[in-house]
C-alpha cells in the first residue's frame, strides 16, 4: 500500500530524459544544444496546423537553419496516430538522410515521432515493435517539443498508437524511446483554446493522481524486470505528483478562463512536467485503461475520457488509499477536513467539481453512452492489460464495473 511519502523499501528505477529545457523561451536554446551534440540533419514530425495555421514549425526550421542545421519536415501527423499512419509516413520519408527526429505538437505528434525514430533506424513494420522491450537497440535521437500542457510523451518511454483495424490502442514501450531532449516551453501553449487547455490539464491531473495512487515499486507488472518502462511508486515520484496536483489545481482554471494569463500558462506547464516525471516512472492504471475503451466507443478526446473517469477511480481506491487521498484533498482544497476518511471523500468530490469547473463532463451518460454498454466498457478497460494489471485492486474486473457504473450515473459510492 502507498499511504505516505516516507522512505521506500526495496529498489526502483527512476527514468527521465537526459536533457530537459524548461521555461518560457527555452525553445530558442535548442539549435545550439543540437549542434553541441553533433546533430545536423533532423526530421521534424508535426501536423498541418503547425506548418500552415501556425508559425511554430516555420520559426523552428528557420532558427535551426541559422545554426547550420538543415531540417526536413513531415506534417502528416493526425490525432490518435495509428500503426497504418506510421507505415505511410515511414514510406514517405524513407531514404531521407536524417540523424535525429524532432516531434512538435500534442501527444499524437510526439508518439508518431517516437515510432518513426525506431523505423528510420531499424526498418521493419511498426507492429514488430509493439509491446515492452522489443527494440533491438537505441532508435534515432529524439527531441520532443509539446505544445500543450498535459501530454507527458516528452518524458515517457511509450509511444501509444491505434492498433490494427482501429480496434484499440497499443504501445511501443522501451526506455530507449524516452526523448534525448525534452523542450517544455510554455509559450507554445499560449494559443491553445480553452477546450484544449482544459482537456490537456485534465490529462496532466490524471497523470499526477494515478501516479500518487499507484502500486509500490516492486509490486506491479514491472516487478523483477531489468529495465522496465514503468517500475512503480517511490517517495520521489510521490513528491513530484503531489506538487503537480496542487499546481495544476490552481493554474489550469486560470489558463482556461484567460488564455493570455502567461503566469497561469507557465504554472500549468510546470505542473504537467512534474506529473509527467512522476508517471513516467510509476506508470498509469485504471483511469487510462477504461479511458482507452471509452475512446474506442465514442471517439472523444483523451483528456475528456480521462476526466469523466478520474473521480470515480479515486472513489474506488478509497479503502486502500485513504491517507493518499487525504493528501490529495489538502492539495485541492485548503479547507479539506483533517480526519482521513472524510478528507478522502472530499478529494473525490473536489476533483469532480474541479473538472466540471473547467468545462469537462463528469457523467458517462453525457457522452451518449447507453447504460447497456457499461459491462462492455469495463471489460474493454480490463483488456488493456498493460494498464489494468497495474491497478491497485486485483483482479480489476469487478472494480472496473463499479467505476464505470458510478461514472455513468455521476455519483460516488457514498452518494448512493
Amino acid at each position: 500500500m502507498v499511504e505516505d511519502i516516507g522512505p521506500m523499501a526495496g529498489t526502483a528505477l527512476f527514468c527521465a530524459p537526459p536533457r530537459i529545457l524548461y521555461g518560457r523561451g527555452s525553445l530558442a536554446k535548442l539549435p545550439a544544444l543540437l549542434a553541441r551534440r553533433g546533430l545536423k540533419r533532423p526530421l521534424l514530425v508535426t501536423d498541418p496546423f503547425f506548418t500552415r495555421g501556425s508559425r511554430a514549425a516555420g520559426d523552428l526550421v528557420a532558427s535551426l537553419a541559422e545554426a547550420g542545421i538543415a531540417c526536413e519536415v513531415s506534417d502528416l501527423g493526425e490525432p490518435d496516430p495509428s500503426i497504418e499512419l506510421c507505415r505511410r509516413v515511414a514510406a514517405r520519408v524513407a531514404g531521407v538522410d536524417v540523424d535525429c527526429v524532432i516531434g512538435l505538437g500534442g501527444g499524437s505528434n510526439l508518439d508518431l515521432a517516437k515510432a518513426l525514430s525506431v523505423l528510420l533506424r531499424f526498418g521493419g513494420d511498426p507492429a514488430d515493435y509493439v509491446g515492452e522491450g522489443r527494440l533491438p537497440g537505441a532508435p534515432l535521437p529524439l527531441v520532443a517539443i509539446p505544445t500543450t500542457s498535459g501530454t507527458g510523451s516528452e518524458i515517457t518511454a511509450g509511444a501509444v498508437l491505434v492498433g490494427e483495424g482501429r480496434t484499440t490502442k497499443v504501445a511501443l514501450m522501451d526506455n530507449e524511446l524516452r526523448p534525448r531532449i525534452a523542450v517544455v516551453d510554455p509559450a507554445l501553449t499560449d494559443s491553445c483554446p480553452p477546450k484544449v487547455t482544459a482537456e490537456a490539464g485534465a490529462d496532466a491531473m490524471t497523470h499526477a493522481v494515478e501516479s500518487f495512487l499507484g502500486v509500490e515499486a516492486g509490486e506491479g507488472p514491472g516487478a523483477g524486470a531489468t529495465d522496465p518502462g514503468y517500475s512503480g511508486n517511490t517517495p520521489l515520484a510521490r513528491l513530484l505528483a503531489l506538487e503537480a496536483i496542487g499546481r495544476l489545481a490552481r493554474a489550469v482554471p486560470r489558463a482556461v478562463a484567460d488564455g493570455a494569463d502567461t503566469a497561469a500558462r507557465d504554472e500549468a506547464a510546470y505542473g504537467s512536467l512534474l506529473a509527467s516525471l512522476a508517471y513516467g516512472s510509476v506508470g498509469l492504471h485504471g483511469v487510462h485503461a477504461i479511458a482507452y475503451a471509452l475512446a474506442d466507443l465514442t471517439h472523444a478526446s483523451h483528456g475528456a475520457t480521462n476526466a469523466v473517469l478520474l473521480p470515480y477511480v479515486m472513489d474506488e481506491l478509497r479503502p486502500v488509499r485513504t491517507e493518499s487521498l487525504a493528501r490529495i484533498a489538502a492539495a485541492l482544497d485548503p479547507a479539506a477536513p483533517a480526519e482521513p476518511e472524510a478528507a478522502a471523500r472530499r478529494a473525490c468530490v473536489a476533483m469532480r467539481a474541479w473538472l466540471a469547473g473547467i468545462g469537462l463532463r463528469t457523467r458517462l451518460v453525457d457522452f451518449d453512452v447507453a447504460e447497456d454498454r457499461i459491462e462492455a466498457l469495463a471489460a474493454g478497460g480490463v483488456a488493456v492489460a498493460r494498464l489494468s494489471a497495474a491497478f491497485p485492486l486485483q483482479p480489476p474486473d469487478e472494480p472496473f464495473r463499479r467505476i464505470v457504473r458510478r461514472a455513468w450515473h455521476g455519483r460516488m459510492s457514498f452518494e448512493d
